[in-house]
């Protein structure tokens, strides 16, 4: 029977589904880290954050709902099949075996096994423990069993009971005050966009666009039919885990921050948060807490192994099987594992730079579509102008070596003073308008073209 709206029990199922979706014990590592950074500006920081973090997937999901379509090379094929496969192959790279699943590696190194080696992080230990991090995602890979789902449903809970007792404990016995903090200079000025773009490193929007479809589904398949009212029902059942998660968010930055009267600024969010466990907790604090990040973070790895041979088997029928790809995929993240988890997060910001805008786009076309009645005009003209400025993106945030070696400078110099708002980062807003309006005045004088 079909019906507008879930019931509650309903949509606390969808809520469950879209916190288990989005969450995980990777994600802490930034508003950790960003709260170090951010310091006594920490606020607007975090607010940008969450936009990226928790809104737009959100809206990703939606899109999916509303755009009717059943995967994302549906979605983004709507600007072109060569397209739709280009973008589908790099958003599954970016959330898979470049950058993703190895980061489930490195955290889980940095966080766990990392503080109690009497070494520390060395490249012969990582090895080793990526090796056998990533022989484990493989042959649980080939065998999906039912240990992954005791490990969901048992672990995910005790994470957050620990990562509670953890935040309570920083609250009432704070390791500084945050007022104190002197911004990182990449905050110090425009602090809500630094945040908004450190937002892209949960890679969460993109994943919506994967793996939204599943939560799509289960919507329709509890009675809710019509494009519109998936889309309105997946908002409102989000409501609660998007609150749940920007409110964890928020409190993980603020120990982030406060943690900067007793510690230095870290490398990264995984030495920060292993740091602030261990002074609270001490040796046993952080052993739990690496048990629990480790678990979380291979539970991850296997979804991702899995879900992205399973896009590529159905992209490229007539390619390489299943177990090809998942061990293409395994092996790939394994030697990128090895360049270690701070090296992994300053490559992947170029790449998030230019897949983000492109992503942000494709959502607000498909949920504003029928306003336009999907054009391919519109989005063809949208997406071509967001790419170019993307690209611009992508160059302008390389580390300084990669820059000089390819001498783009006096290009960024000549693009900054072209586009507005370019060095926030945000260069590709007034191409995608510019877009926008040439791609409706195609549409208004000229035949209307079929949807896309």
């Amino acid at each position: 029977m079909e019906k507008e709206r879930l019931r509650g029990r309903e949509l606390v199922l969808v809520a469950s589904m879209l916190f288990g979706m989005f969450f995980g014990a990777g994600n802490l590592i930034f508003p950790v880290y960003m709260g170090q950074l951010a310091g006594s500006n920490l606020w607007p920081a975090v607010l940008g954050f969450i936009l990226t973090g928790v809104g737009l997937p959100l809206l990703g999901v939606a899109a999916l709902g509303v755009s009717r379509q059943e995967s994302l090379f549906d979605l983004s094929g709507k600007v072109g099949r060569k397209y739709g496969y280009f973008f589908t192959c790099a958003l599954y790279l970016t959330i898979g075996p470049c950058f993703a699943i190895p980061r489930c590696a490195t955290v889980s190194f940095t966080v766990g096994a990392a503080p109690i080696l009497a070494g520390g992080e060395t490249p012969l230990a990582l090895g080793i423990f990526s090796l056998v991090f990533f022989a484990l995602t493989l042959a649980l890979s080939f065998r999906p069993s039912k240990i992954l789902t005791w490990v969901g449903k048992v672990l995910n809970p005790v994470f957050l009971v620990f990562l509670g007792v953890l935040v309570v404990k920083a609250l009432l016995v704070p390791m500084g005050e945050i007022s104190a903090v002197t911004p990182d200079p990449g905050y110090a000025q425009g602090a809500f966009f630094t945040g908004f773009q450190q937002g892209y490193q949960t890679m969460d929007a993109l994943a919506s666009l994967a793996f939204g479809i599943v939560v799509v589904n289960v919507i329709r398949d509890l009675g809710v039919k019509k494009a519109d009212a998936v889309a309105k029902n997946t908002v409102f059942s989000g409501v609660f885990s998007c609150l749940l998660m920007a409110v964890i968010y928020l409190l993980v930055t603020v120990v982030g921050a406060q943690s900067r009267g007793l510690f230095p600024q870290c490398e990264n969010g995984g030495q920060a948060l292993a740091l602030i466990a261990e002074h609270y907790f001490g040796t046993v604090g952080a052993l739990l807490l690496a048990a629990t990040v480790t678990l979380a973070c291979l539970k991850t790895a296997v979804g991702l192994v899995t879900s992205c041979s399973e896009a590529f088997v159905k992209m490229f029928p007539k390619g390489p099987s299943y177990r090809v790809w998942a061990v293409v995929f395994s092996g790939a993240a394994f030697l990128i594992a090895n360049l270690g988890l701070s090296a992994i997060i300053d490559y992947a910001v170029p790449v998030l730079m230019f897949l983000y805008p492109l992503a942000i786009t494709l959502i607000l076309l498909a949920l504003f579509g029928r306003f336009f009645g999907h054009d391919r005009r519109v989005y063809g003209w949208v997406t071509g102008c967001t790419l170019a400025a993307a690209l611009c993106d992508f160059l302008a945030a390389l580390p300084a070596g990669a820059k000089a070696l390819l001498h783009v400078e006096p290009l960024l110099a000549g693009v900054e003073n072209v586009l507005p708002f370019f060095s926030l980062g945000f260069g590709w807003i007034c191409p995608a308008l510019i877009g926008l309006v040439i791609g409706l005045v195609l549409r208004a004088v000229k035949k209307p073209a079929a949807a896309a």
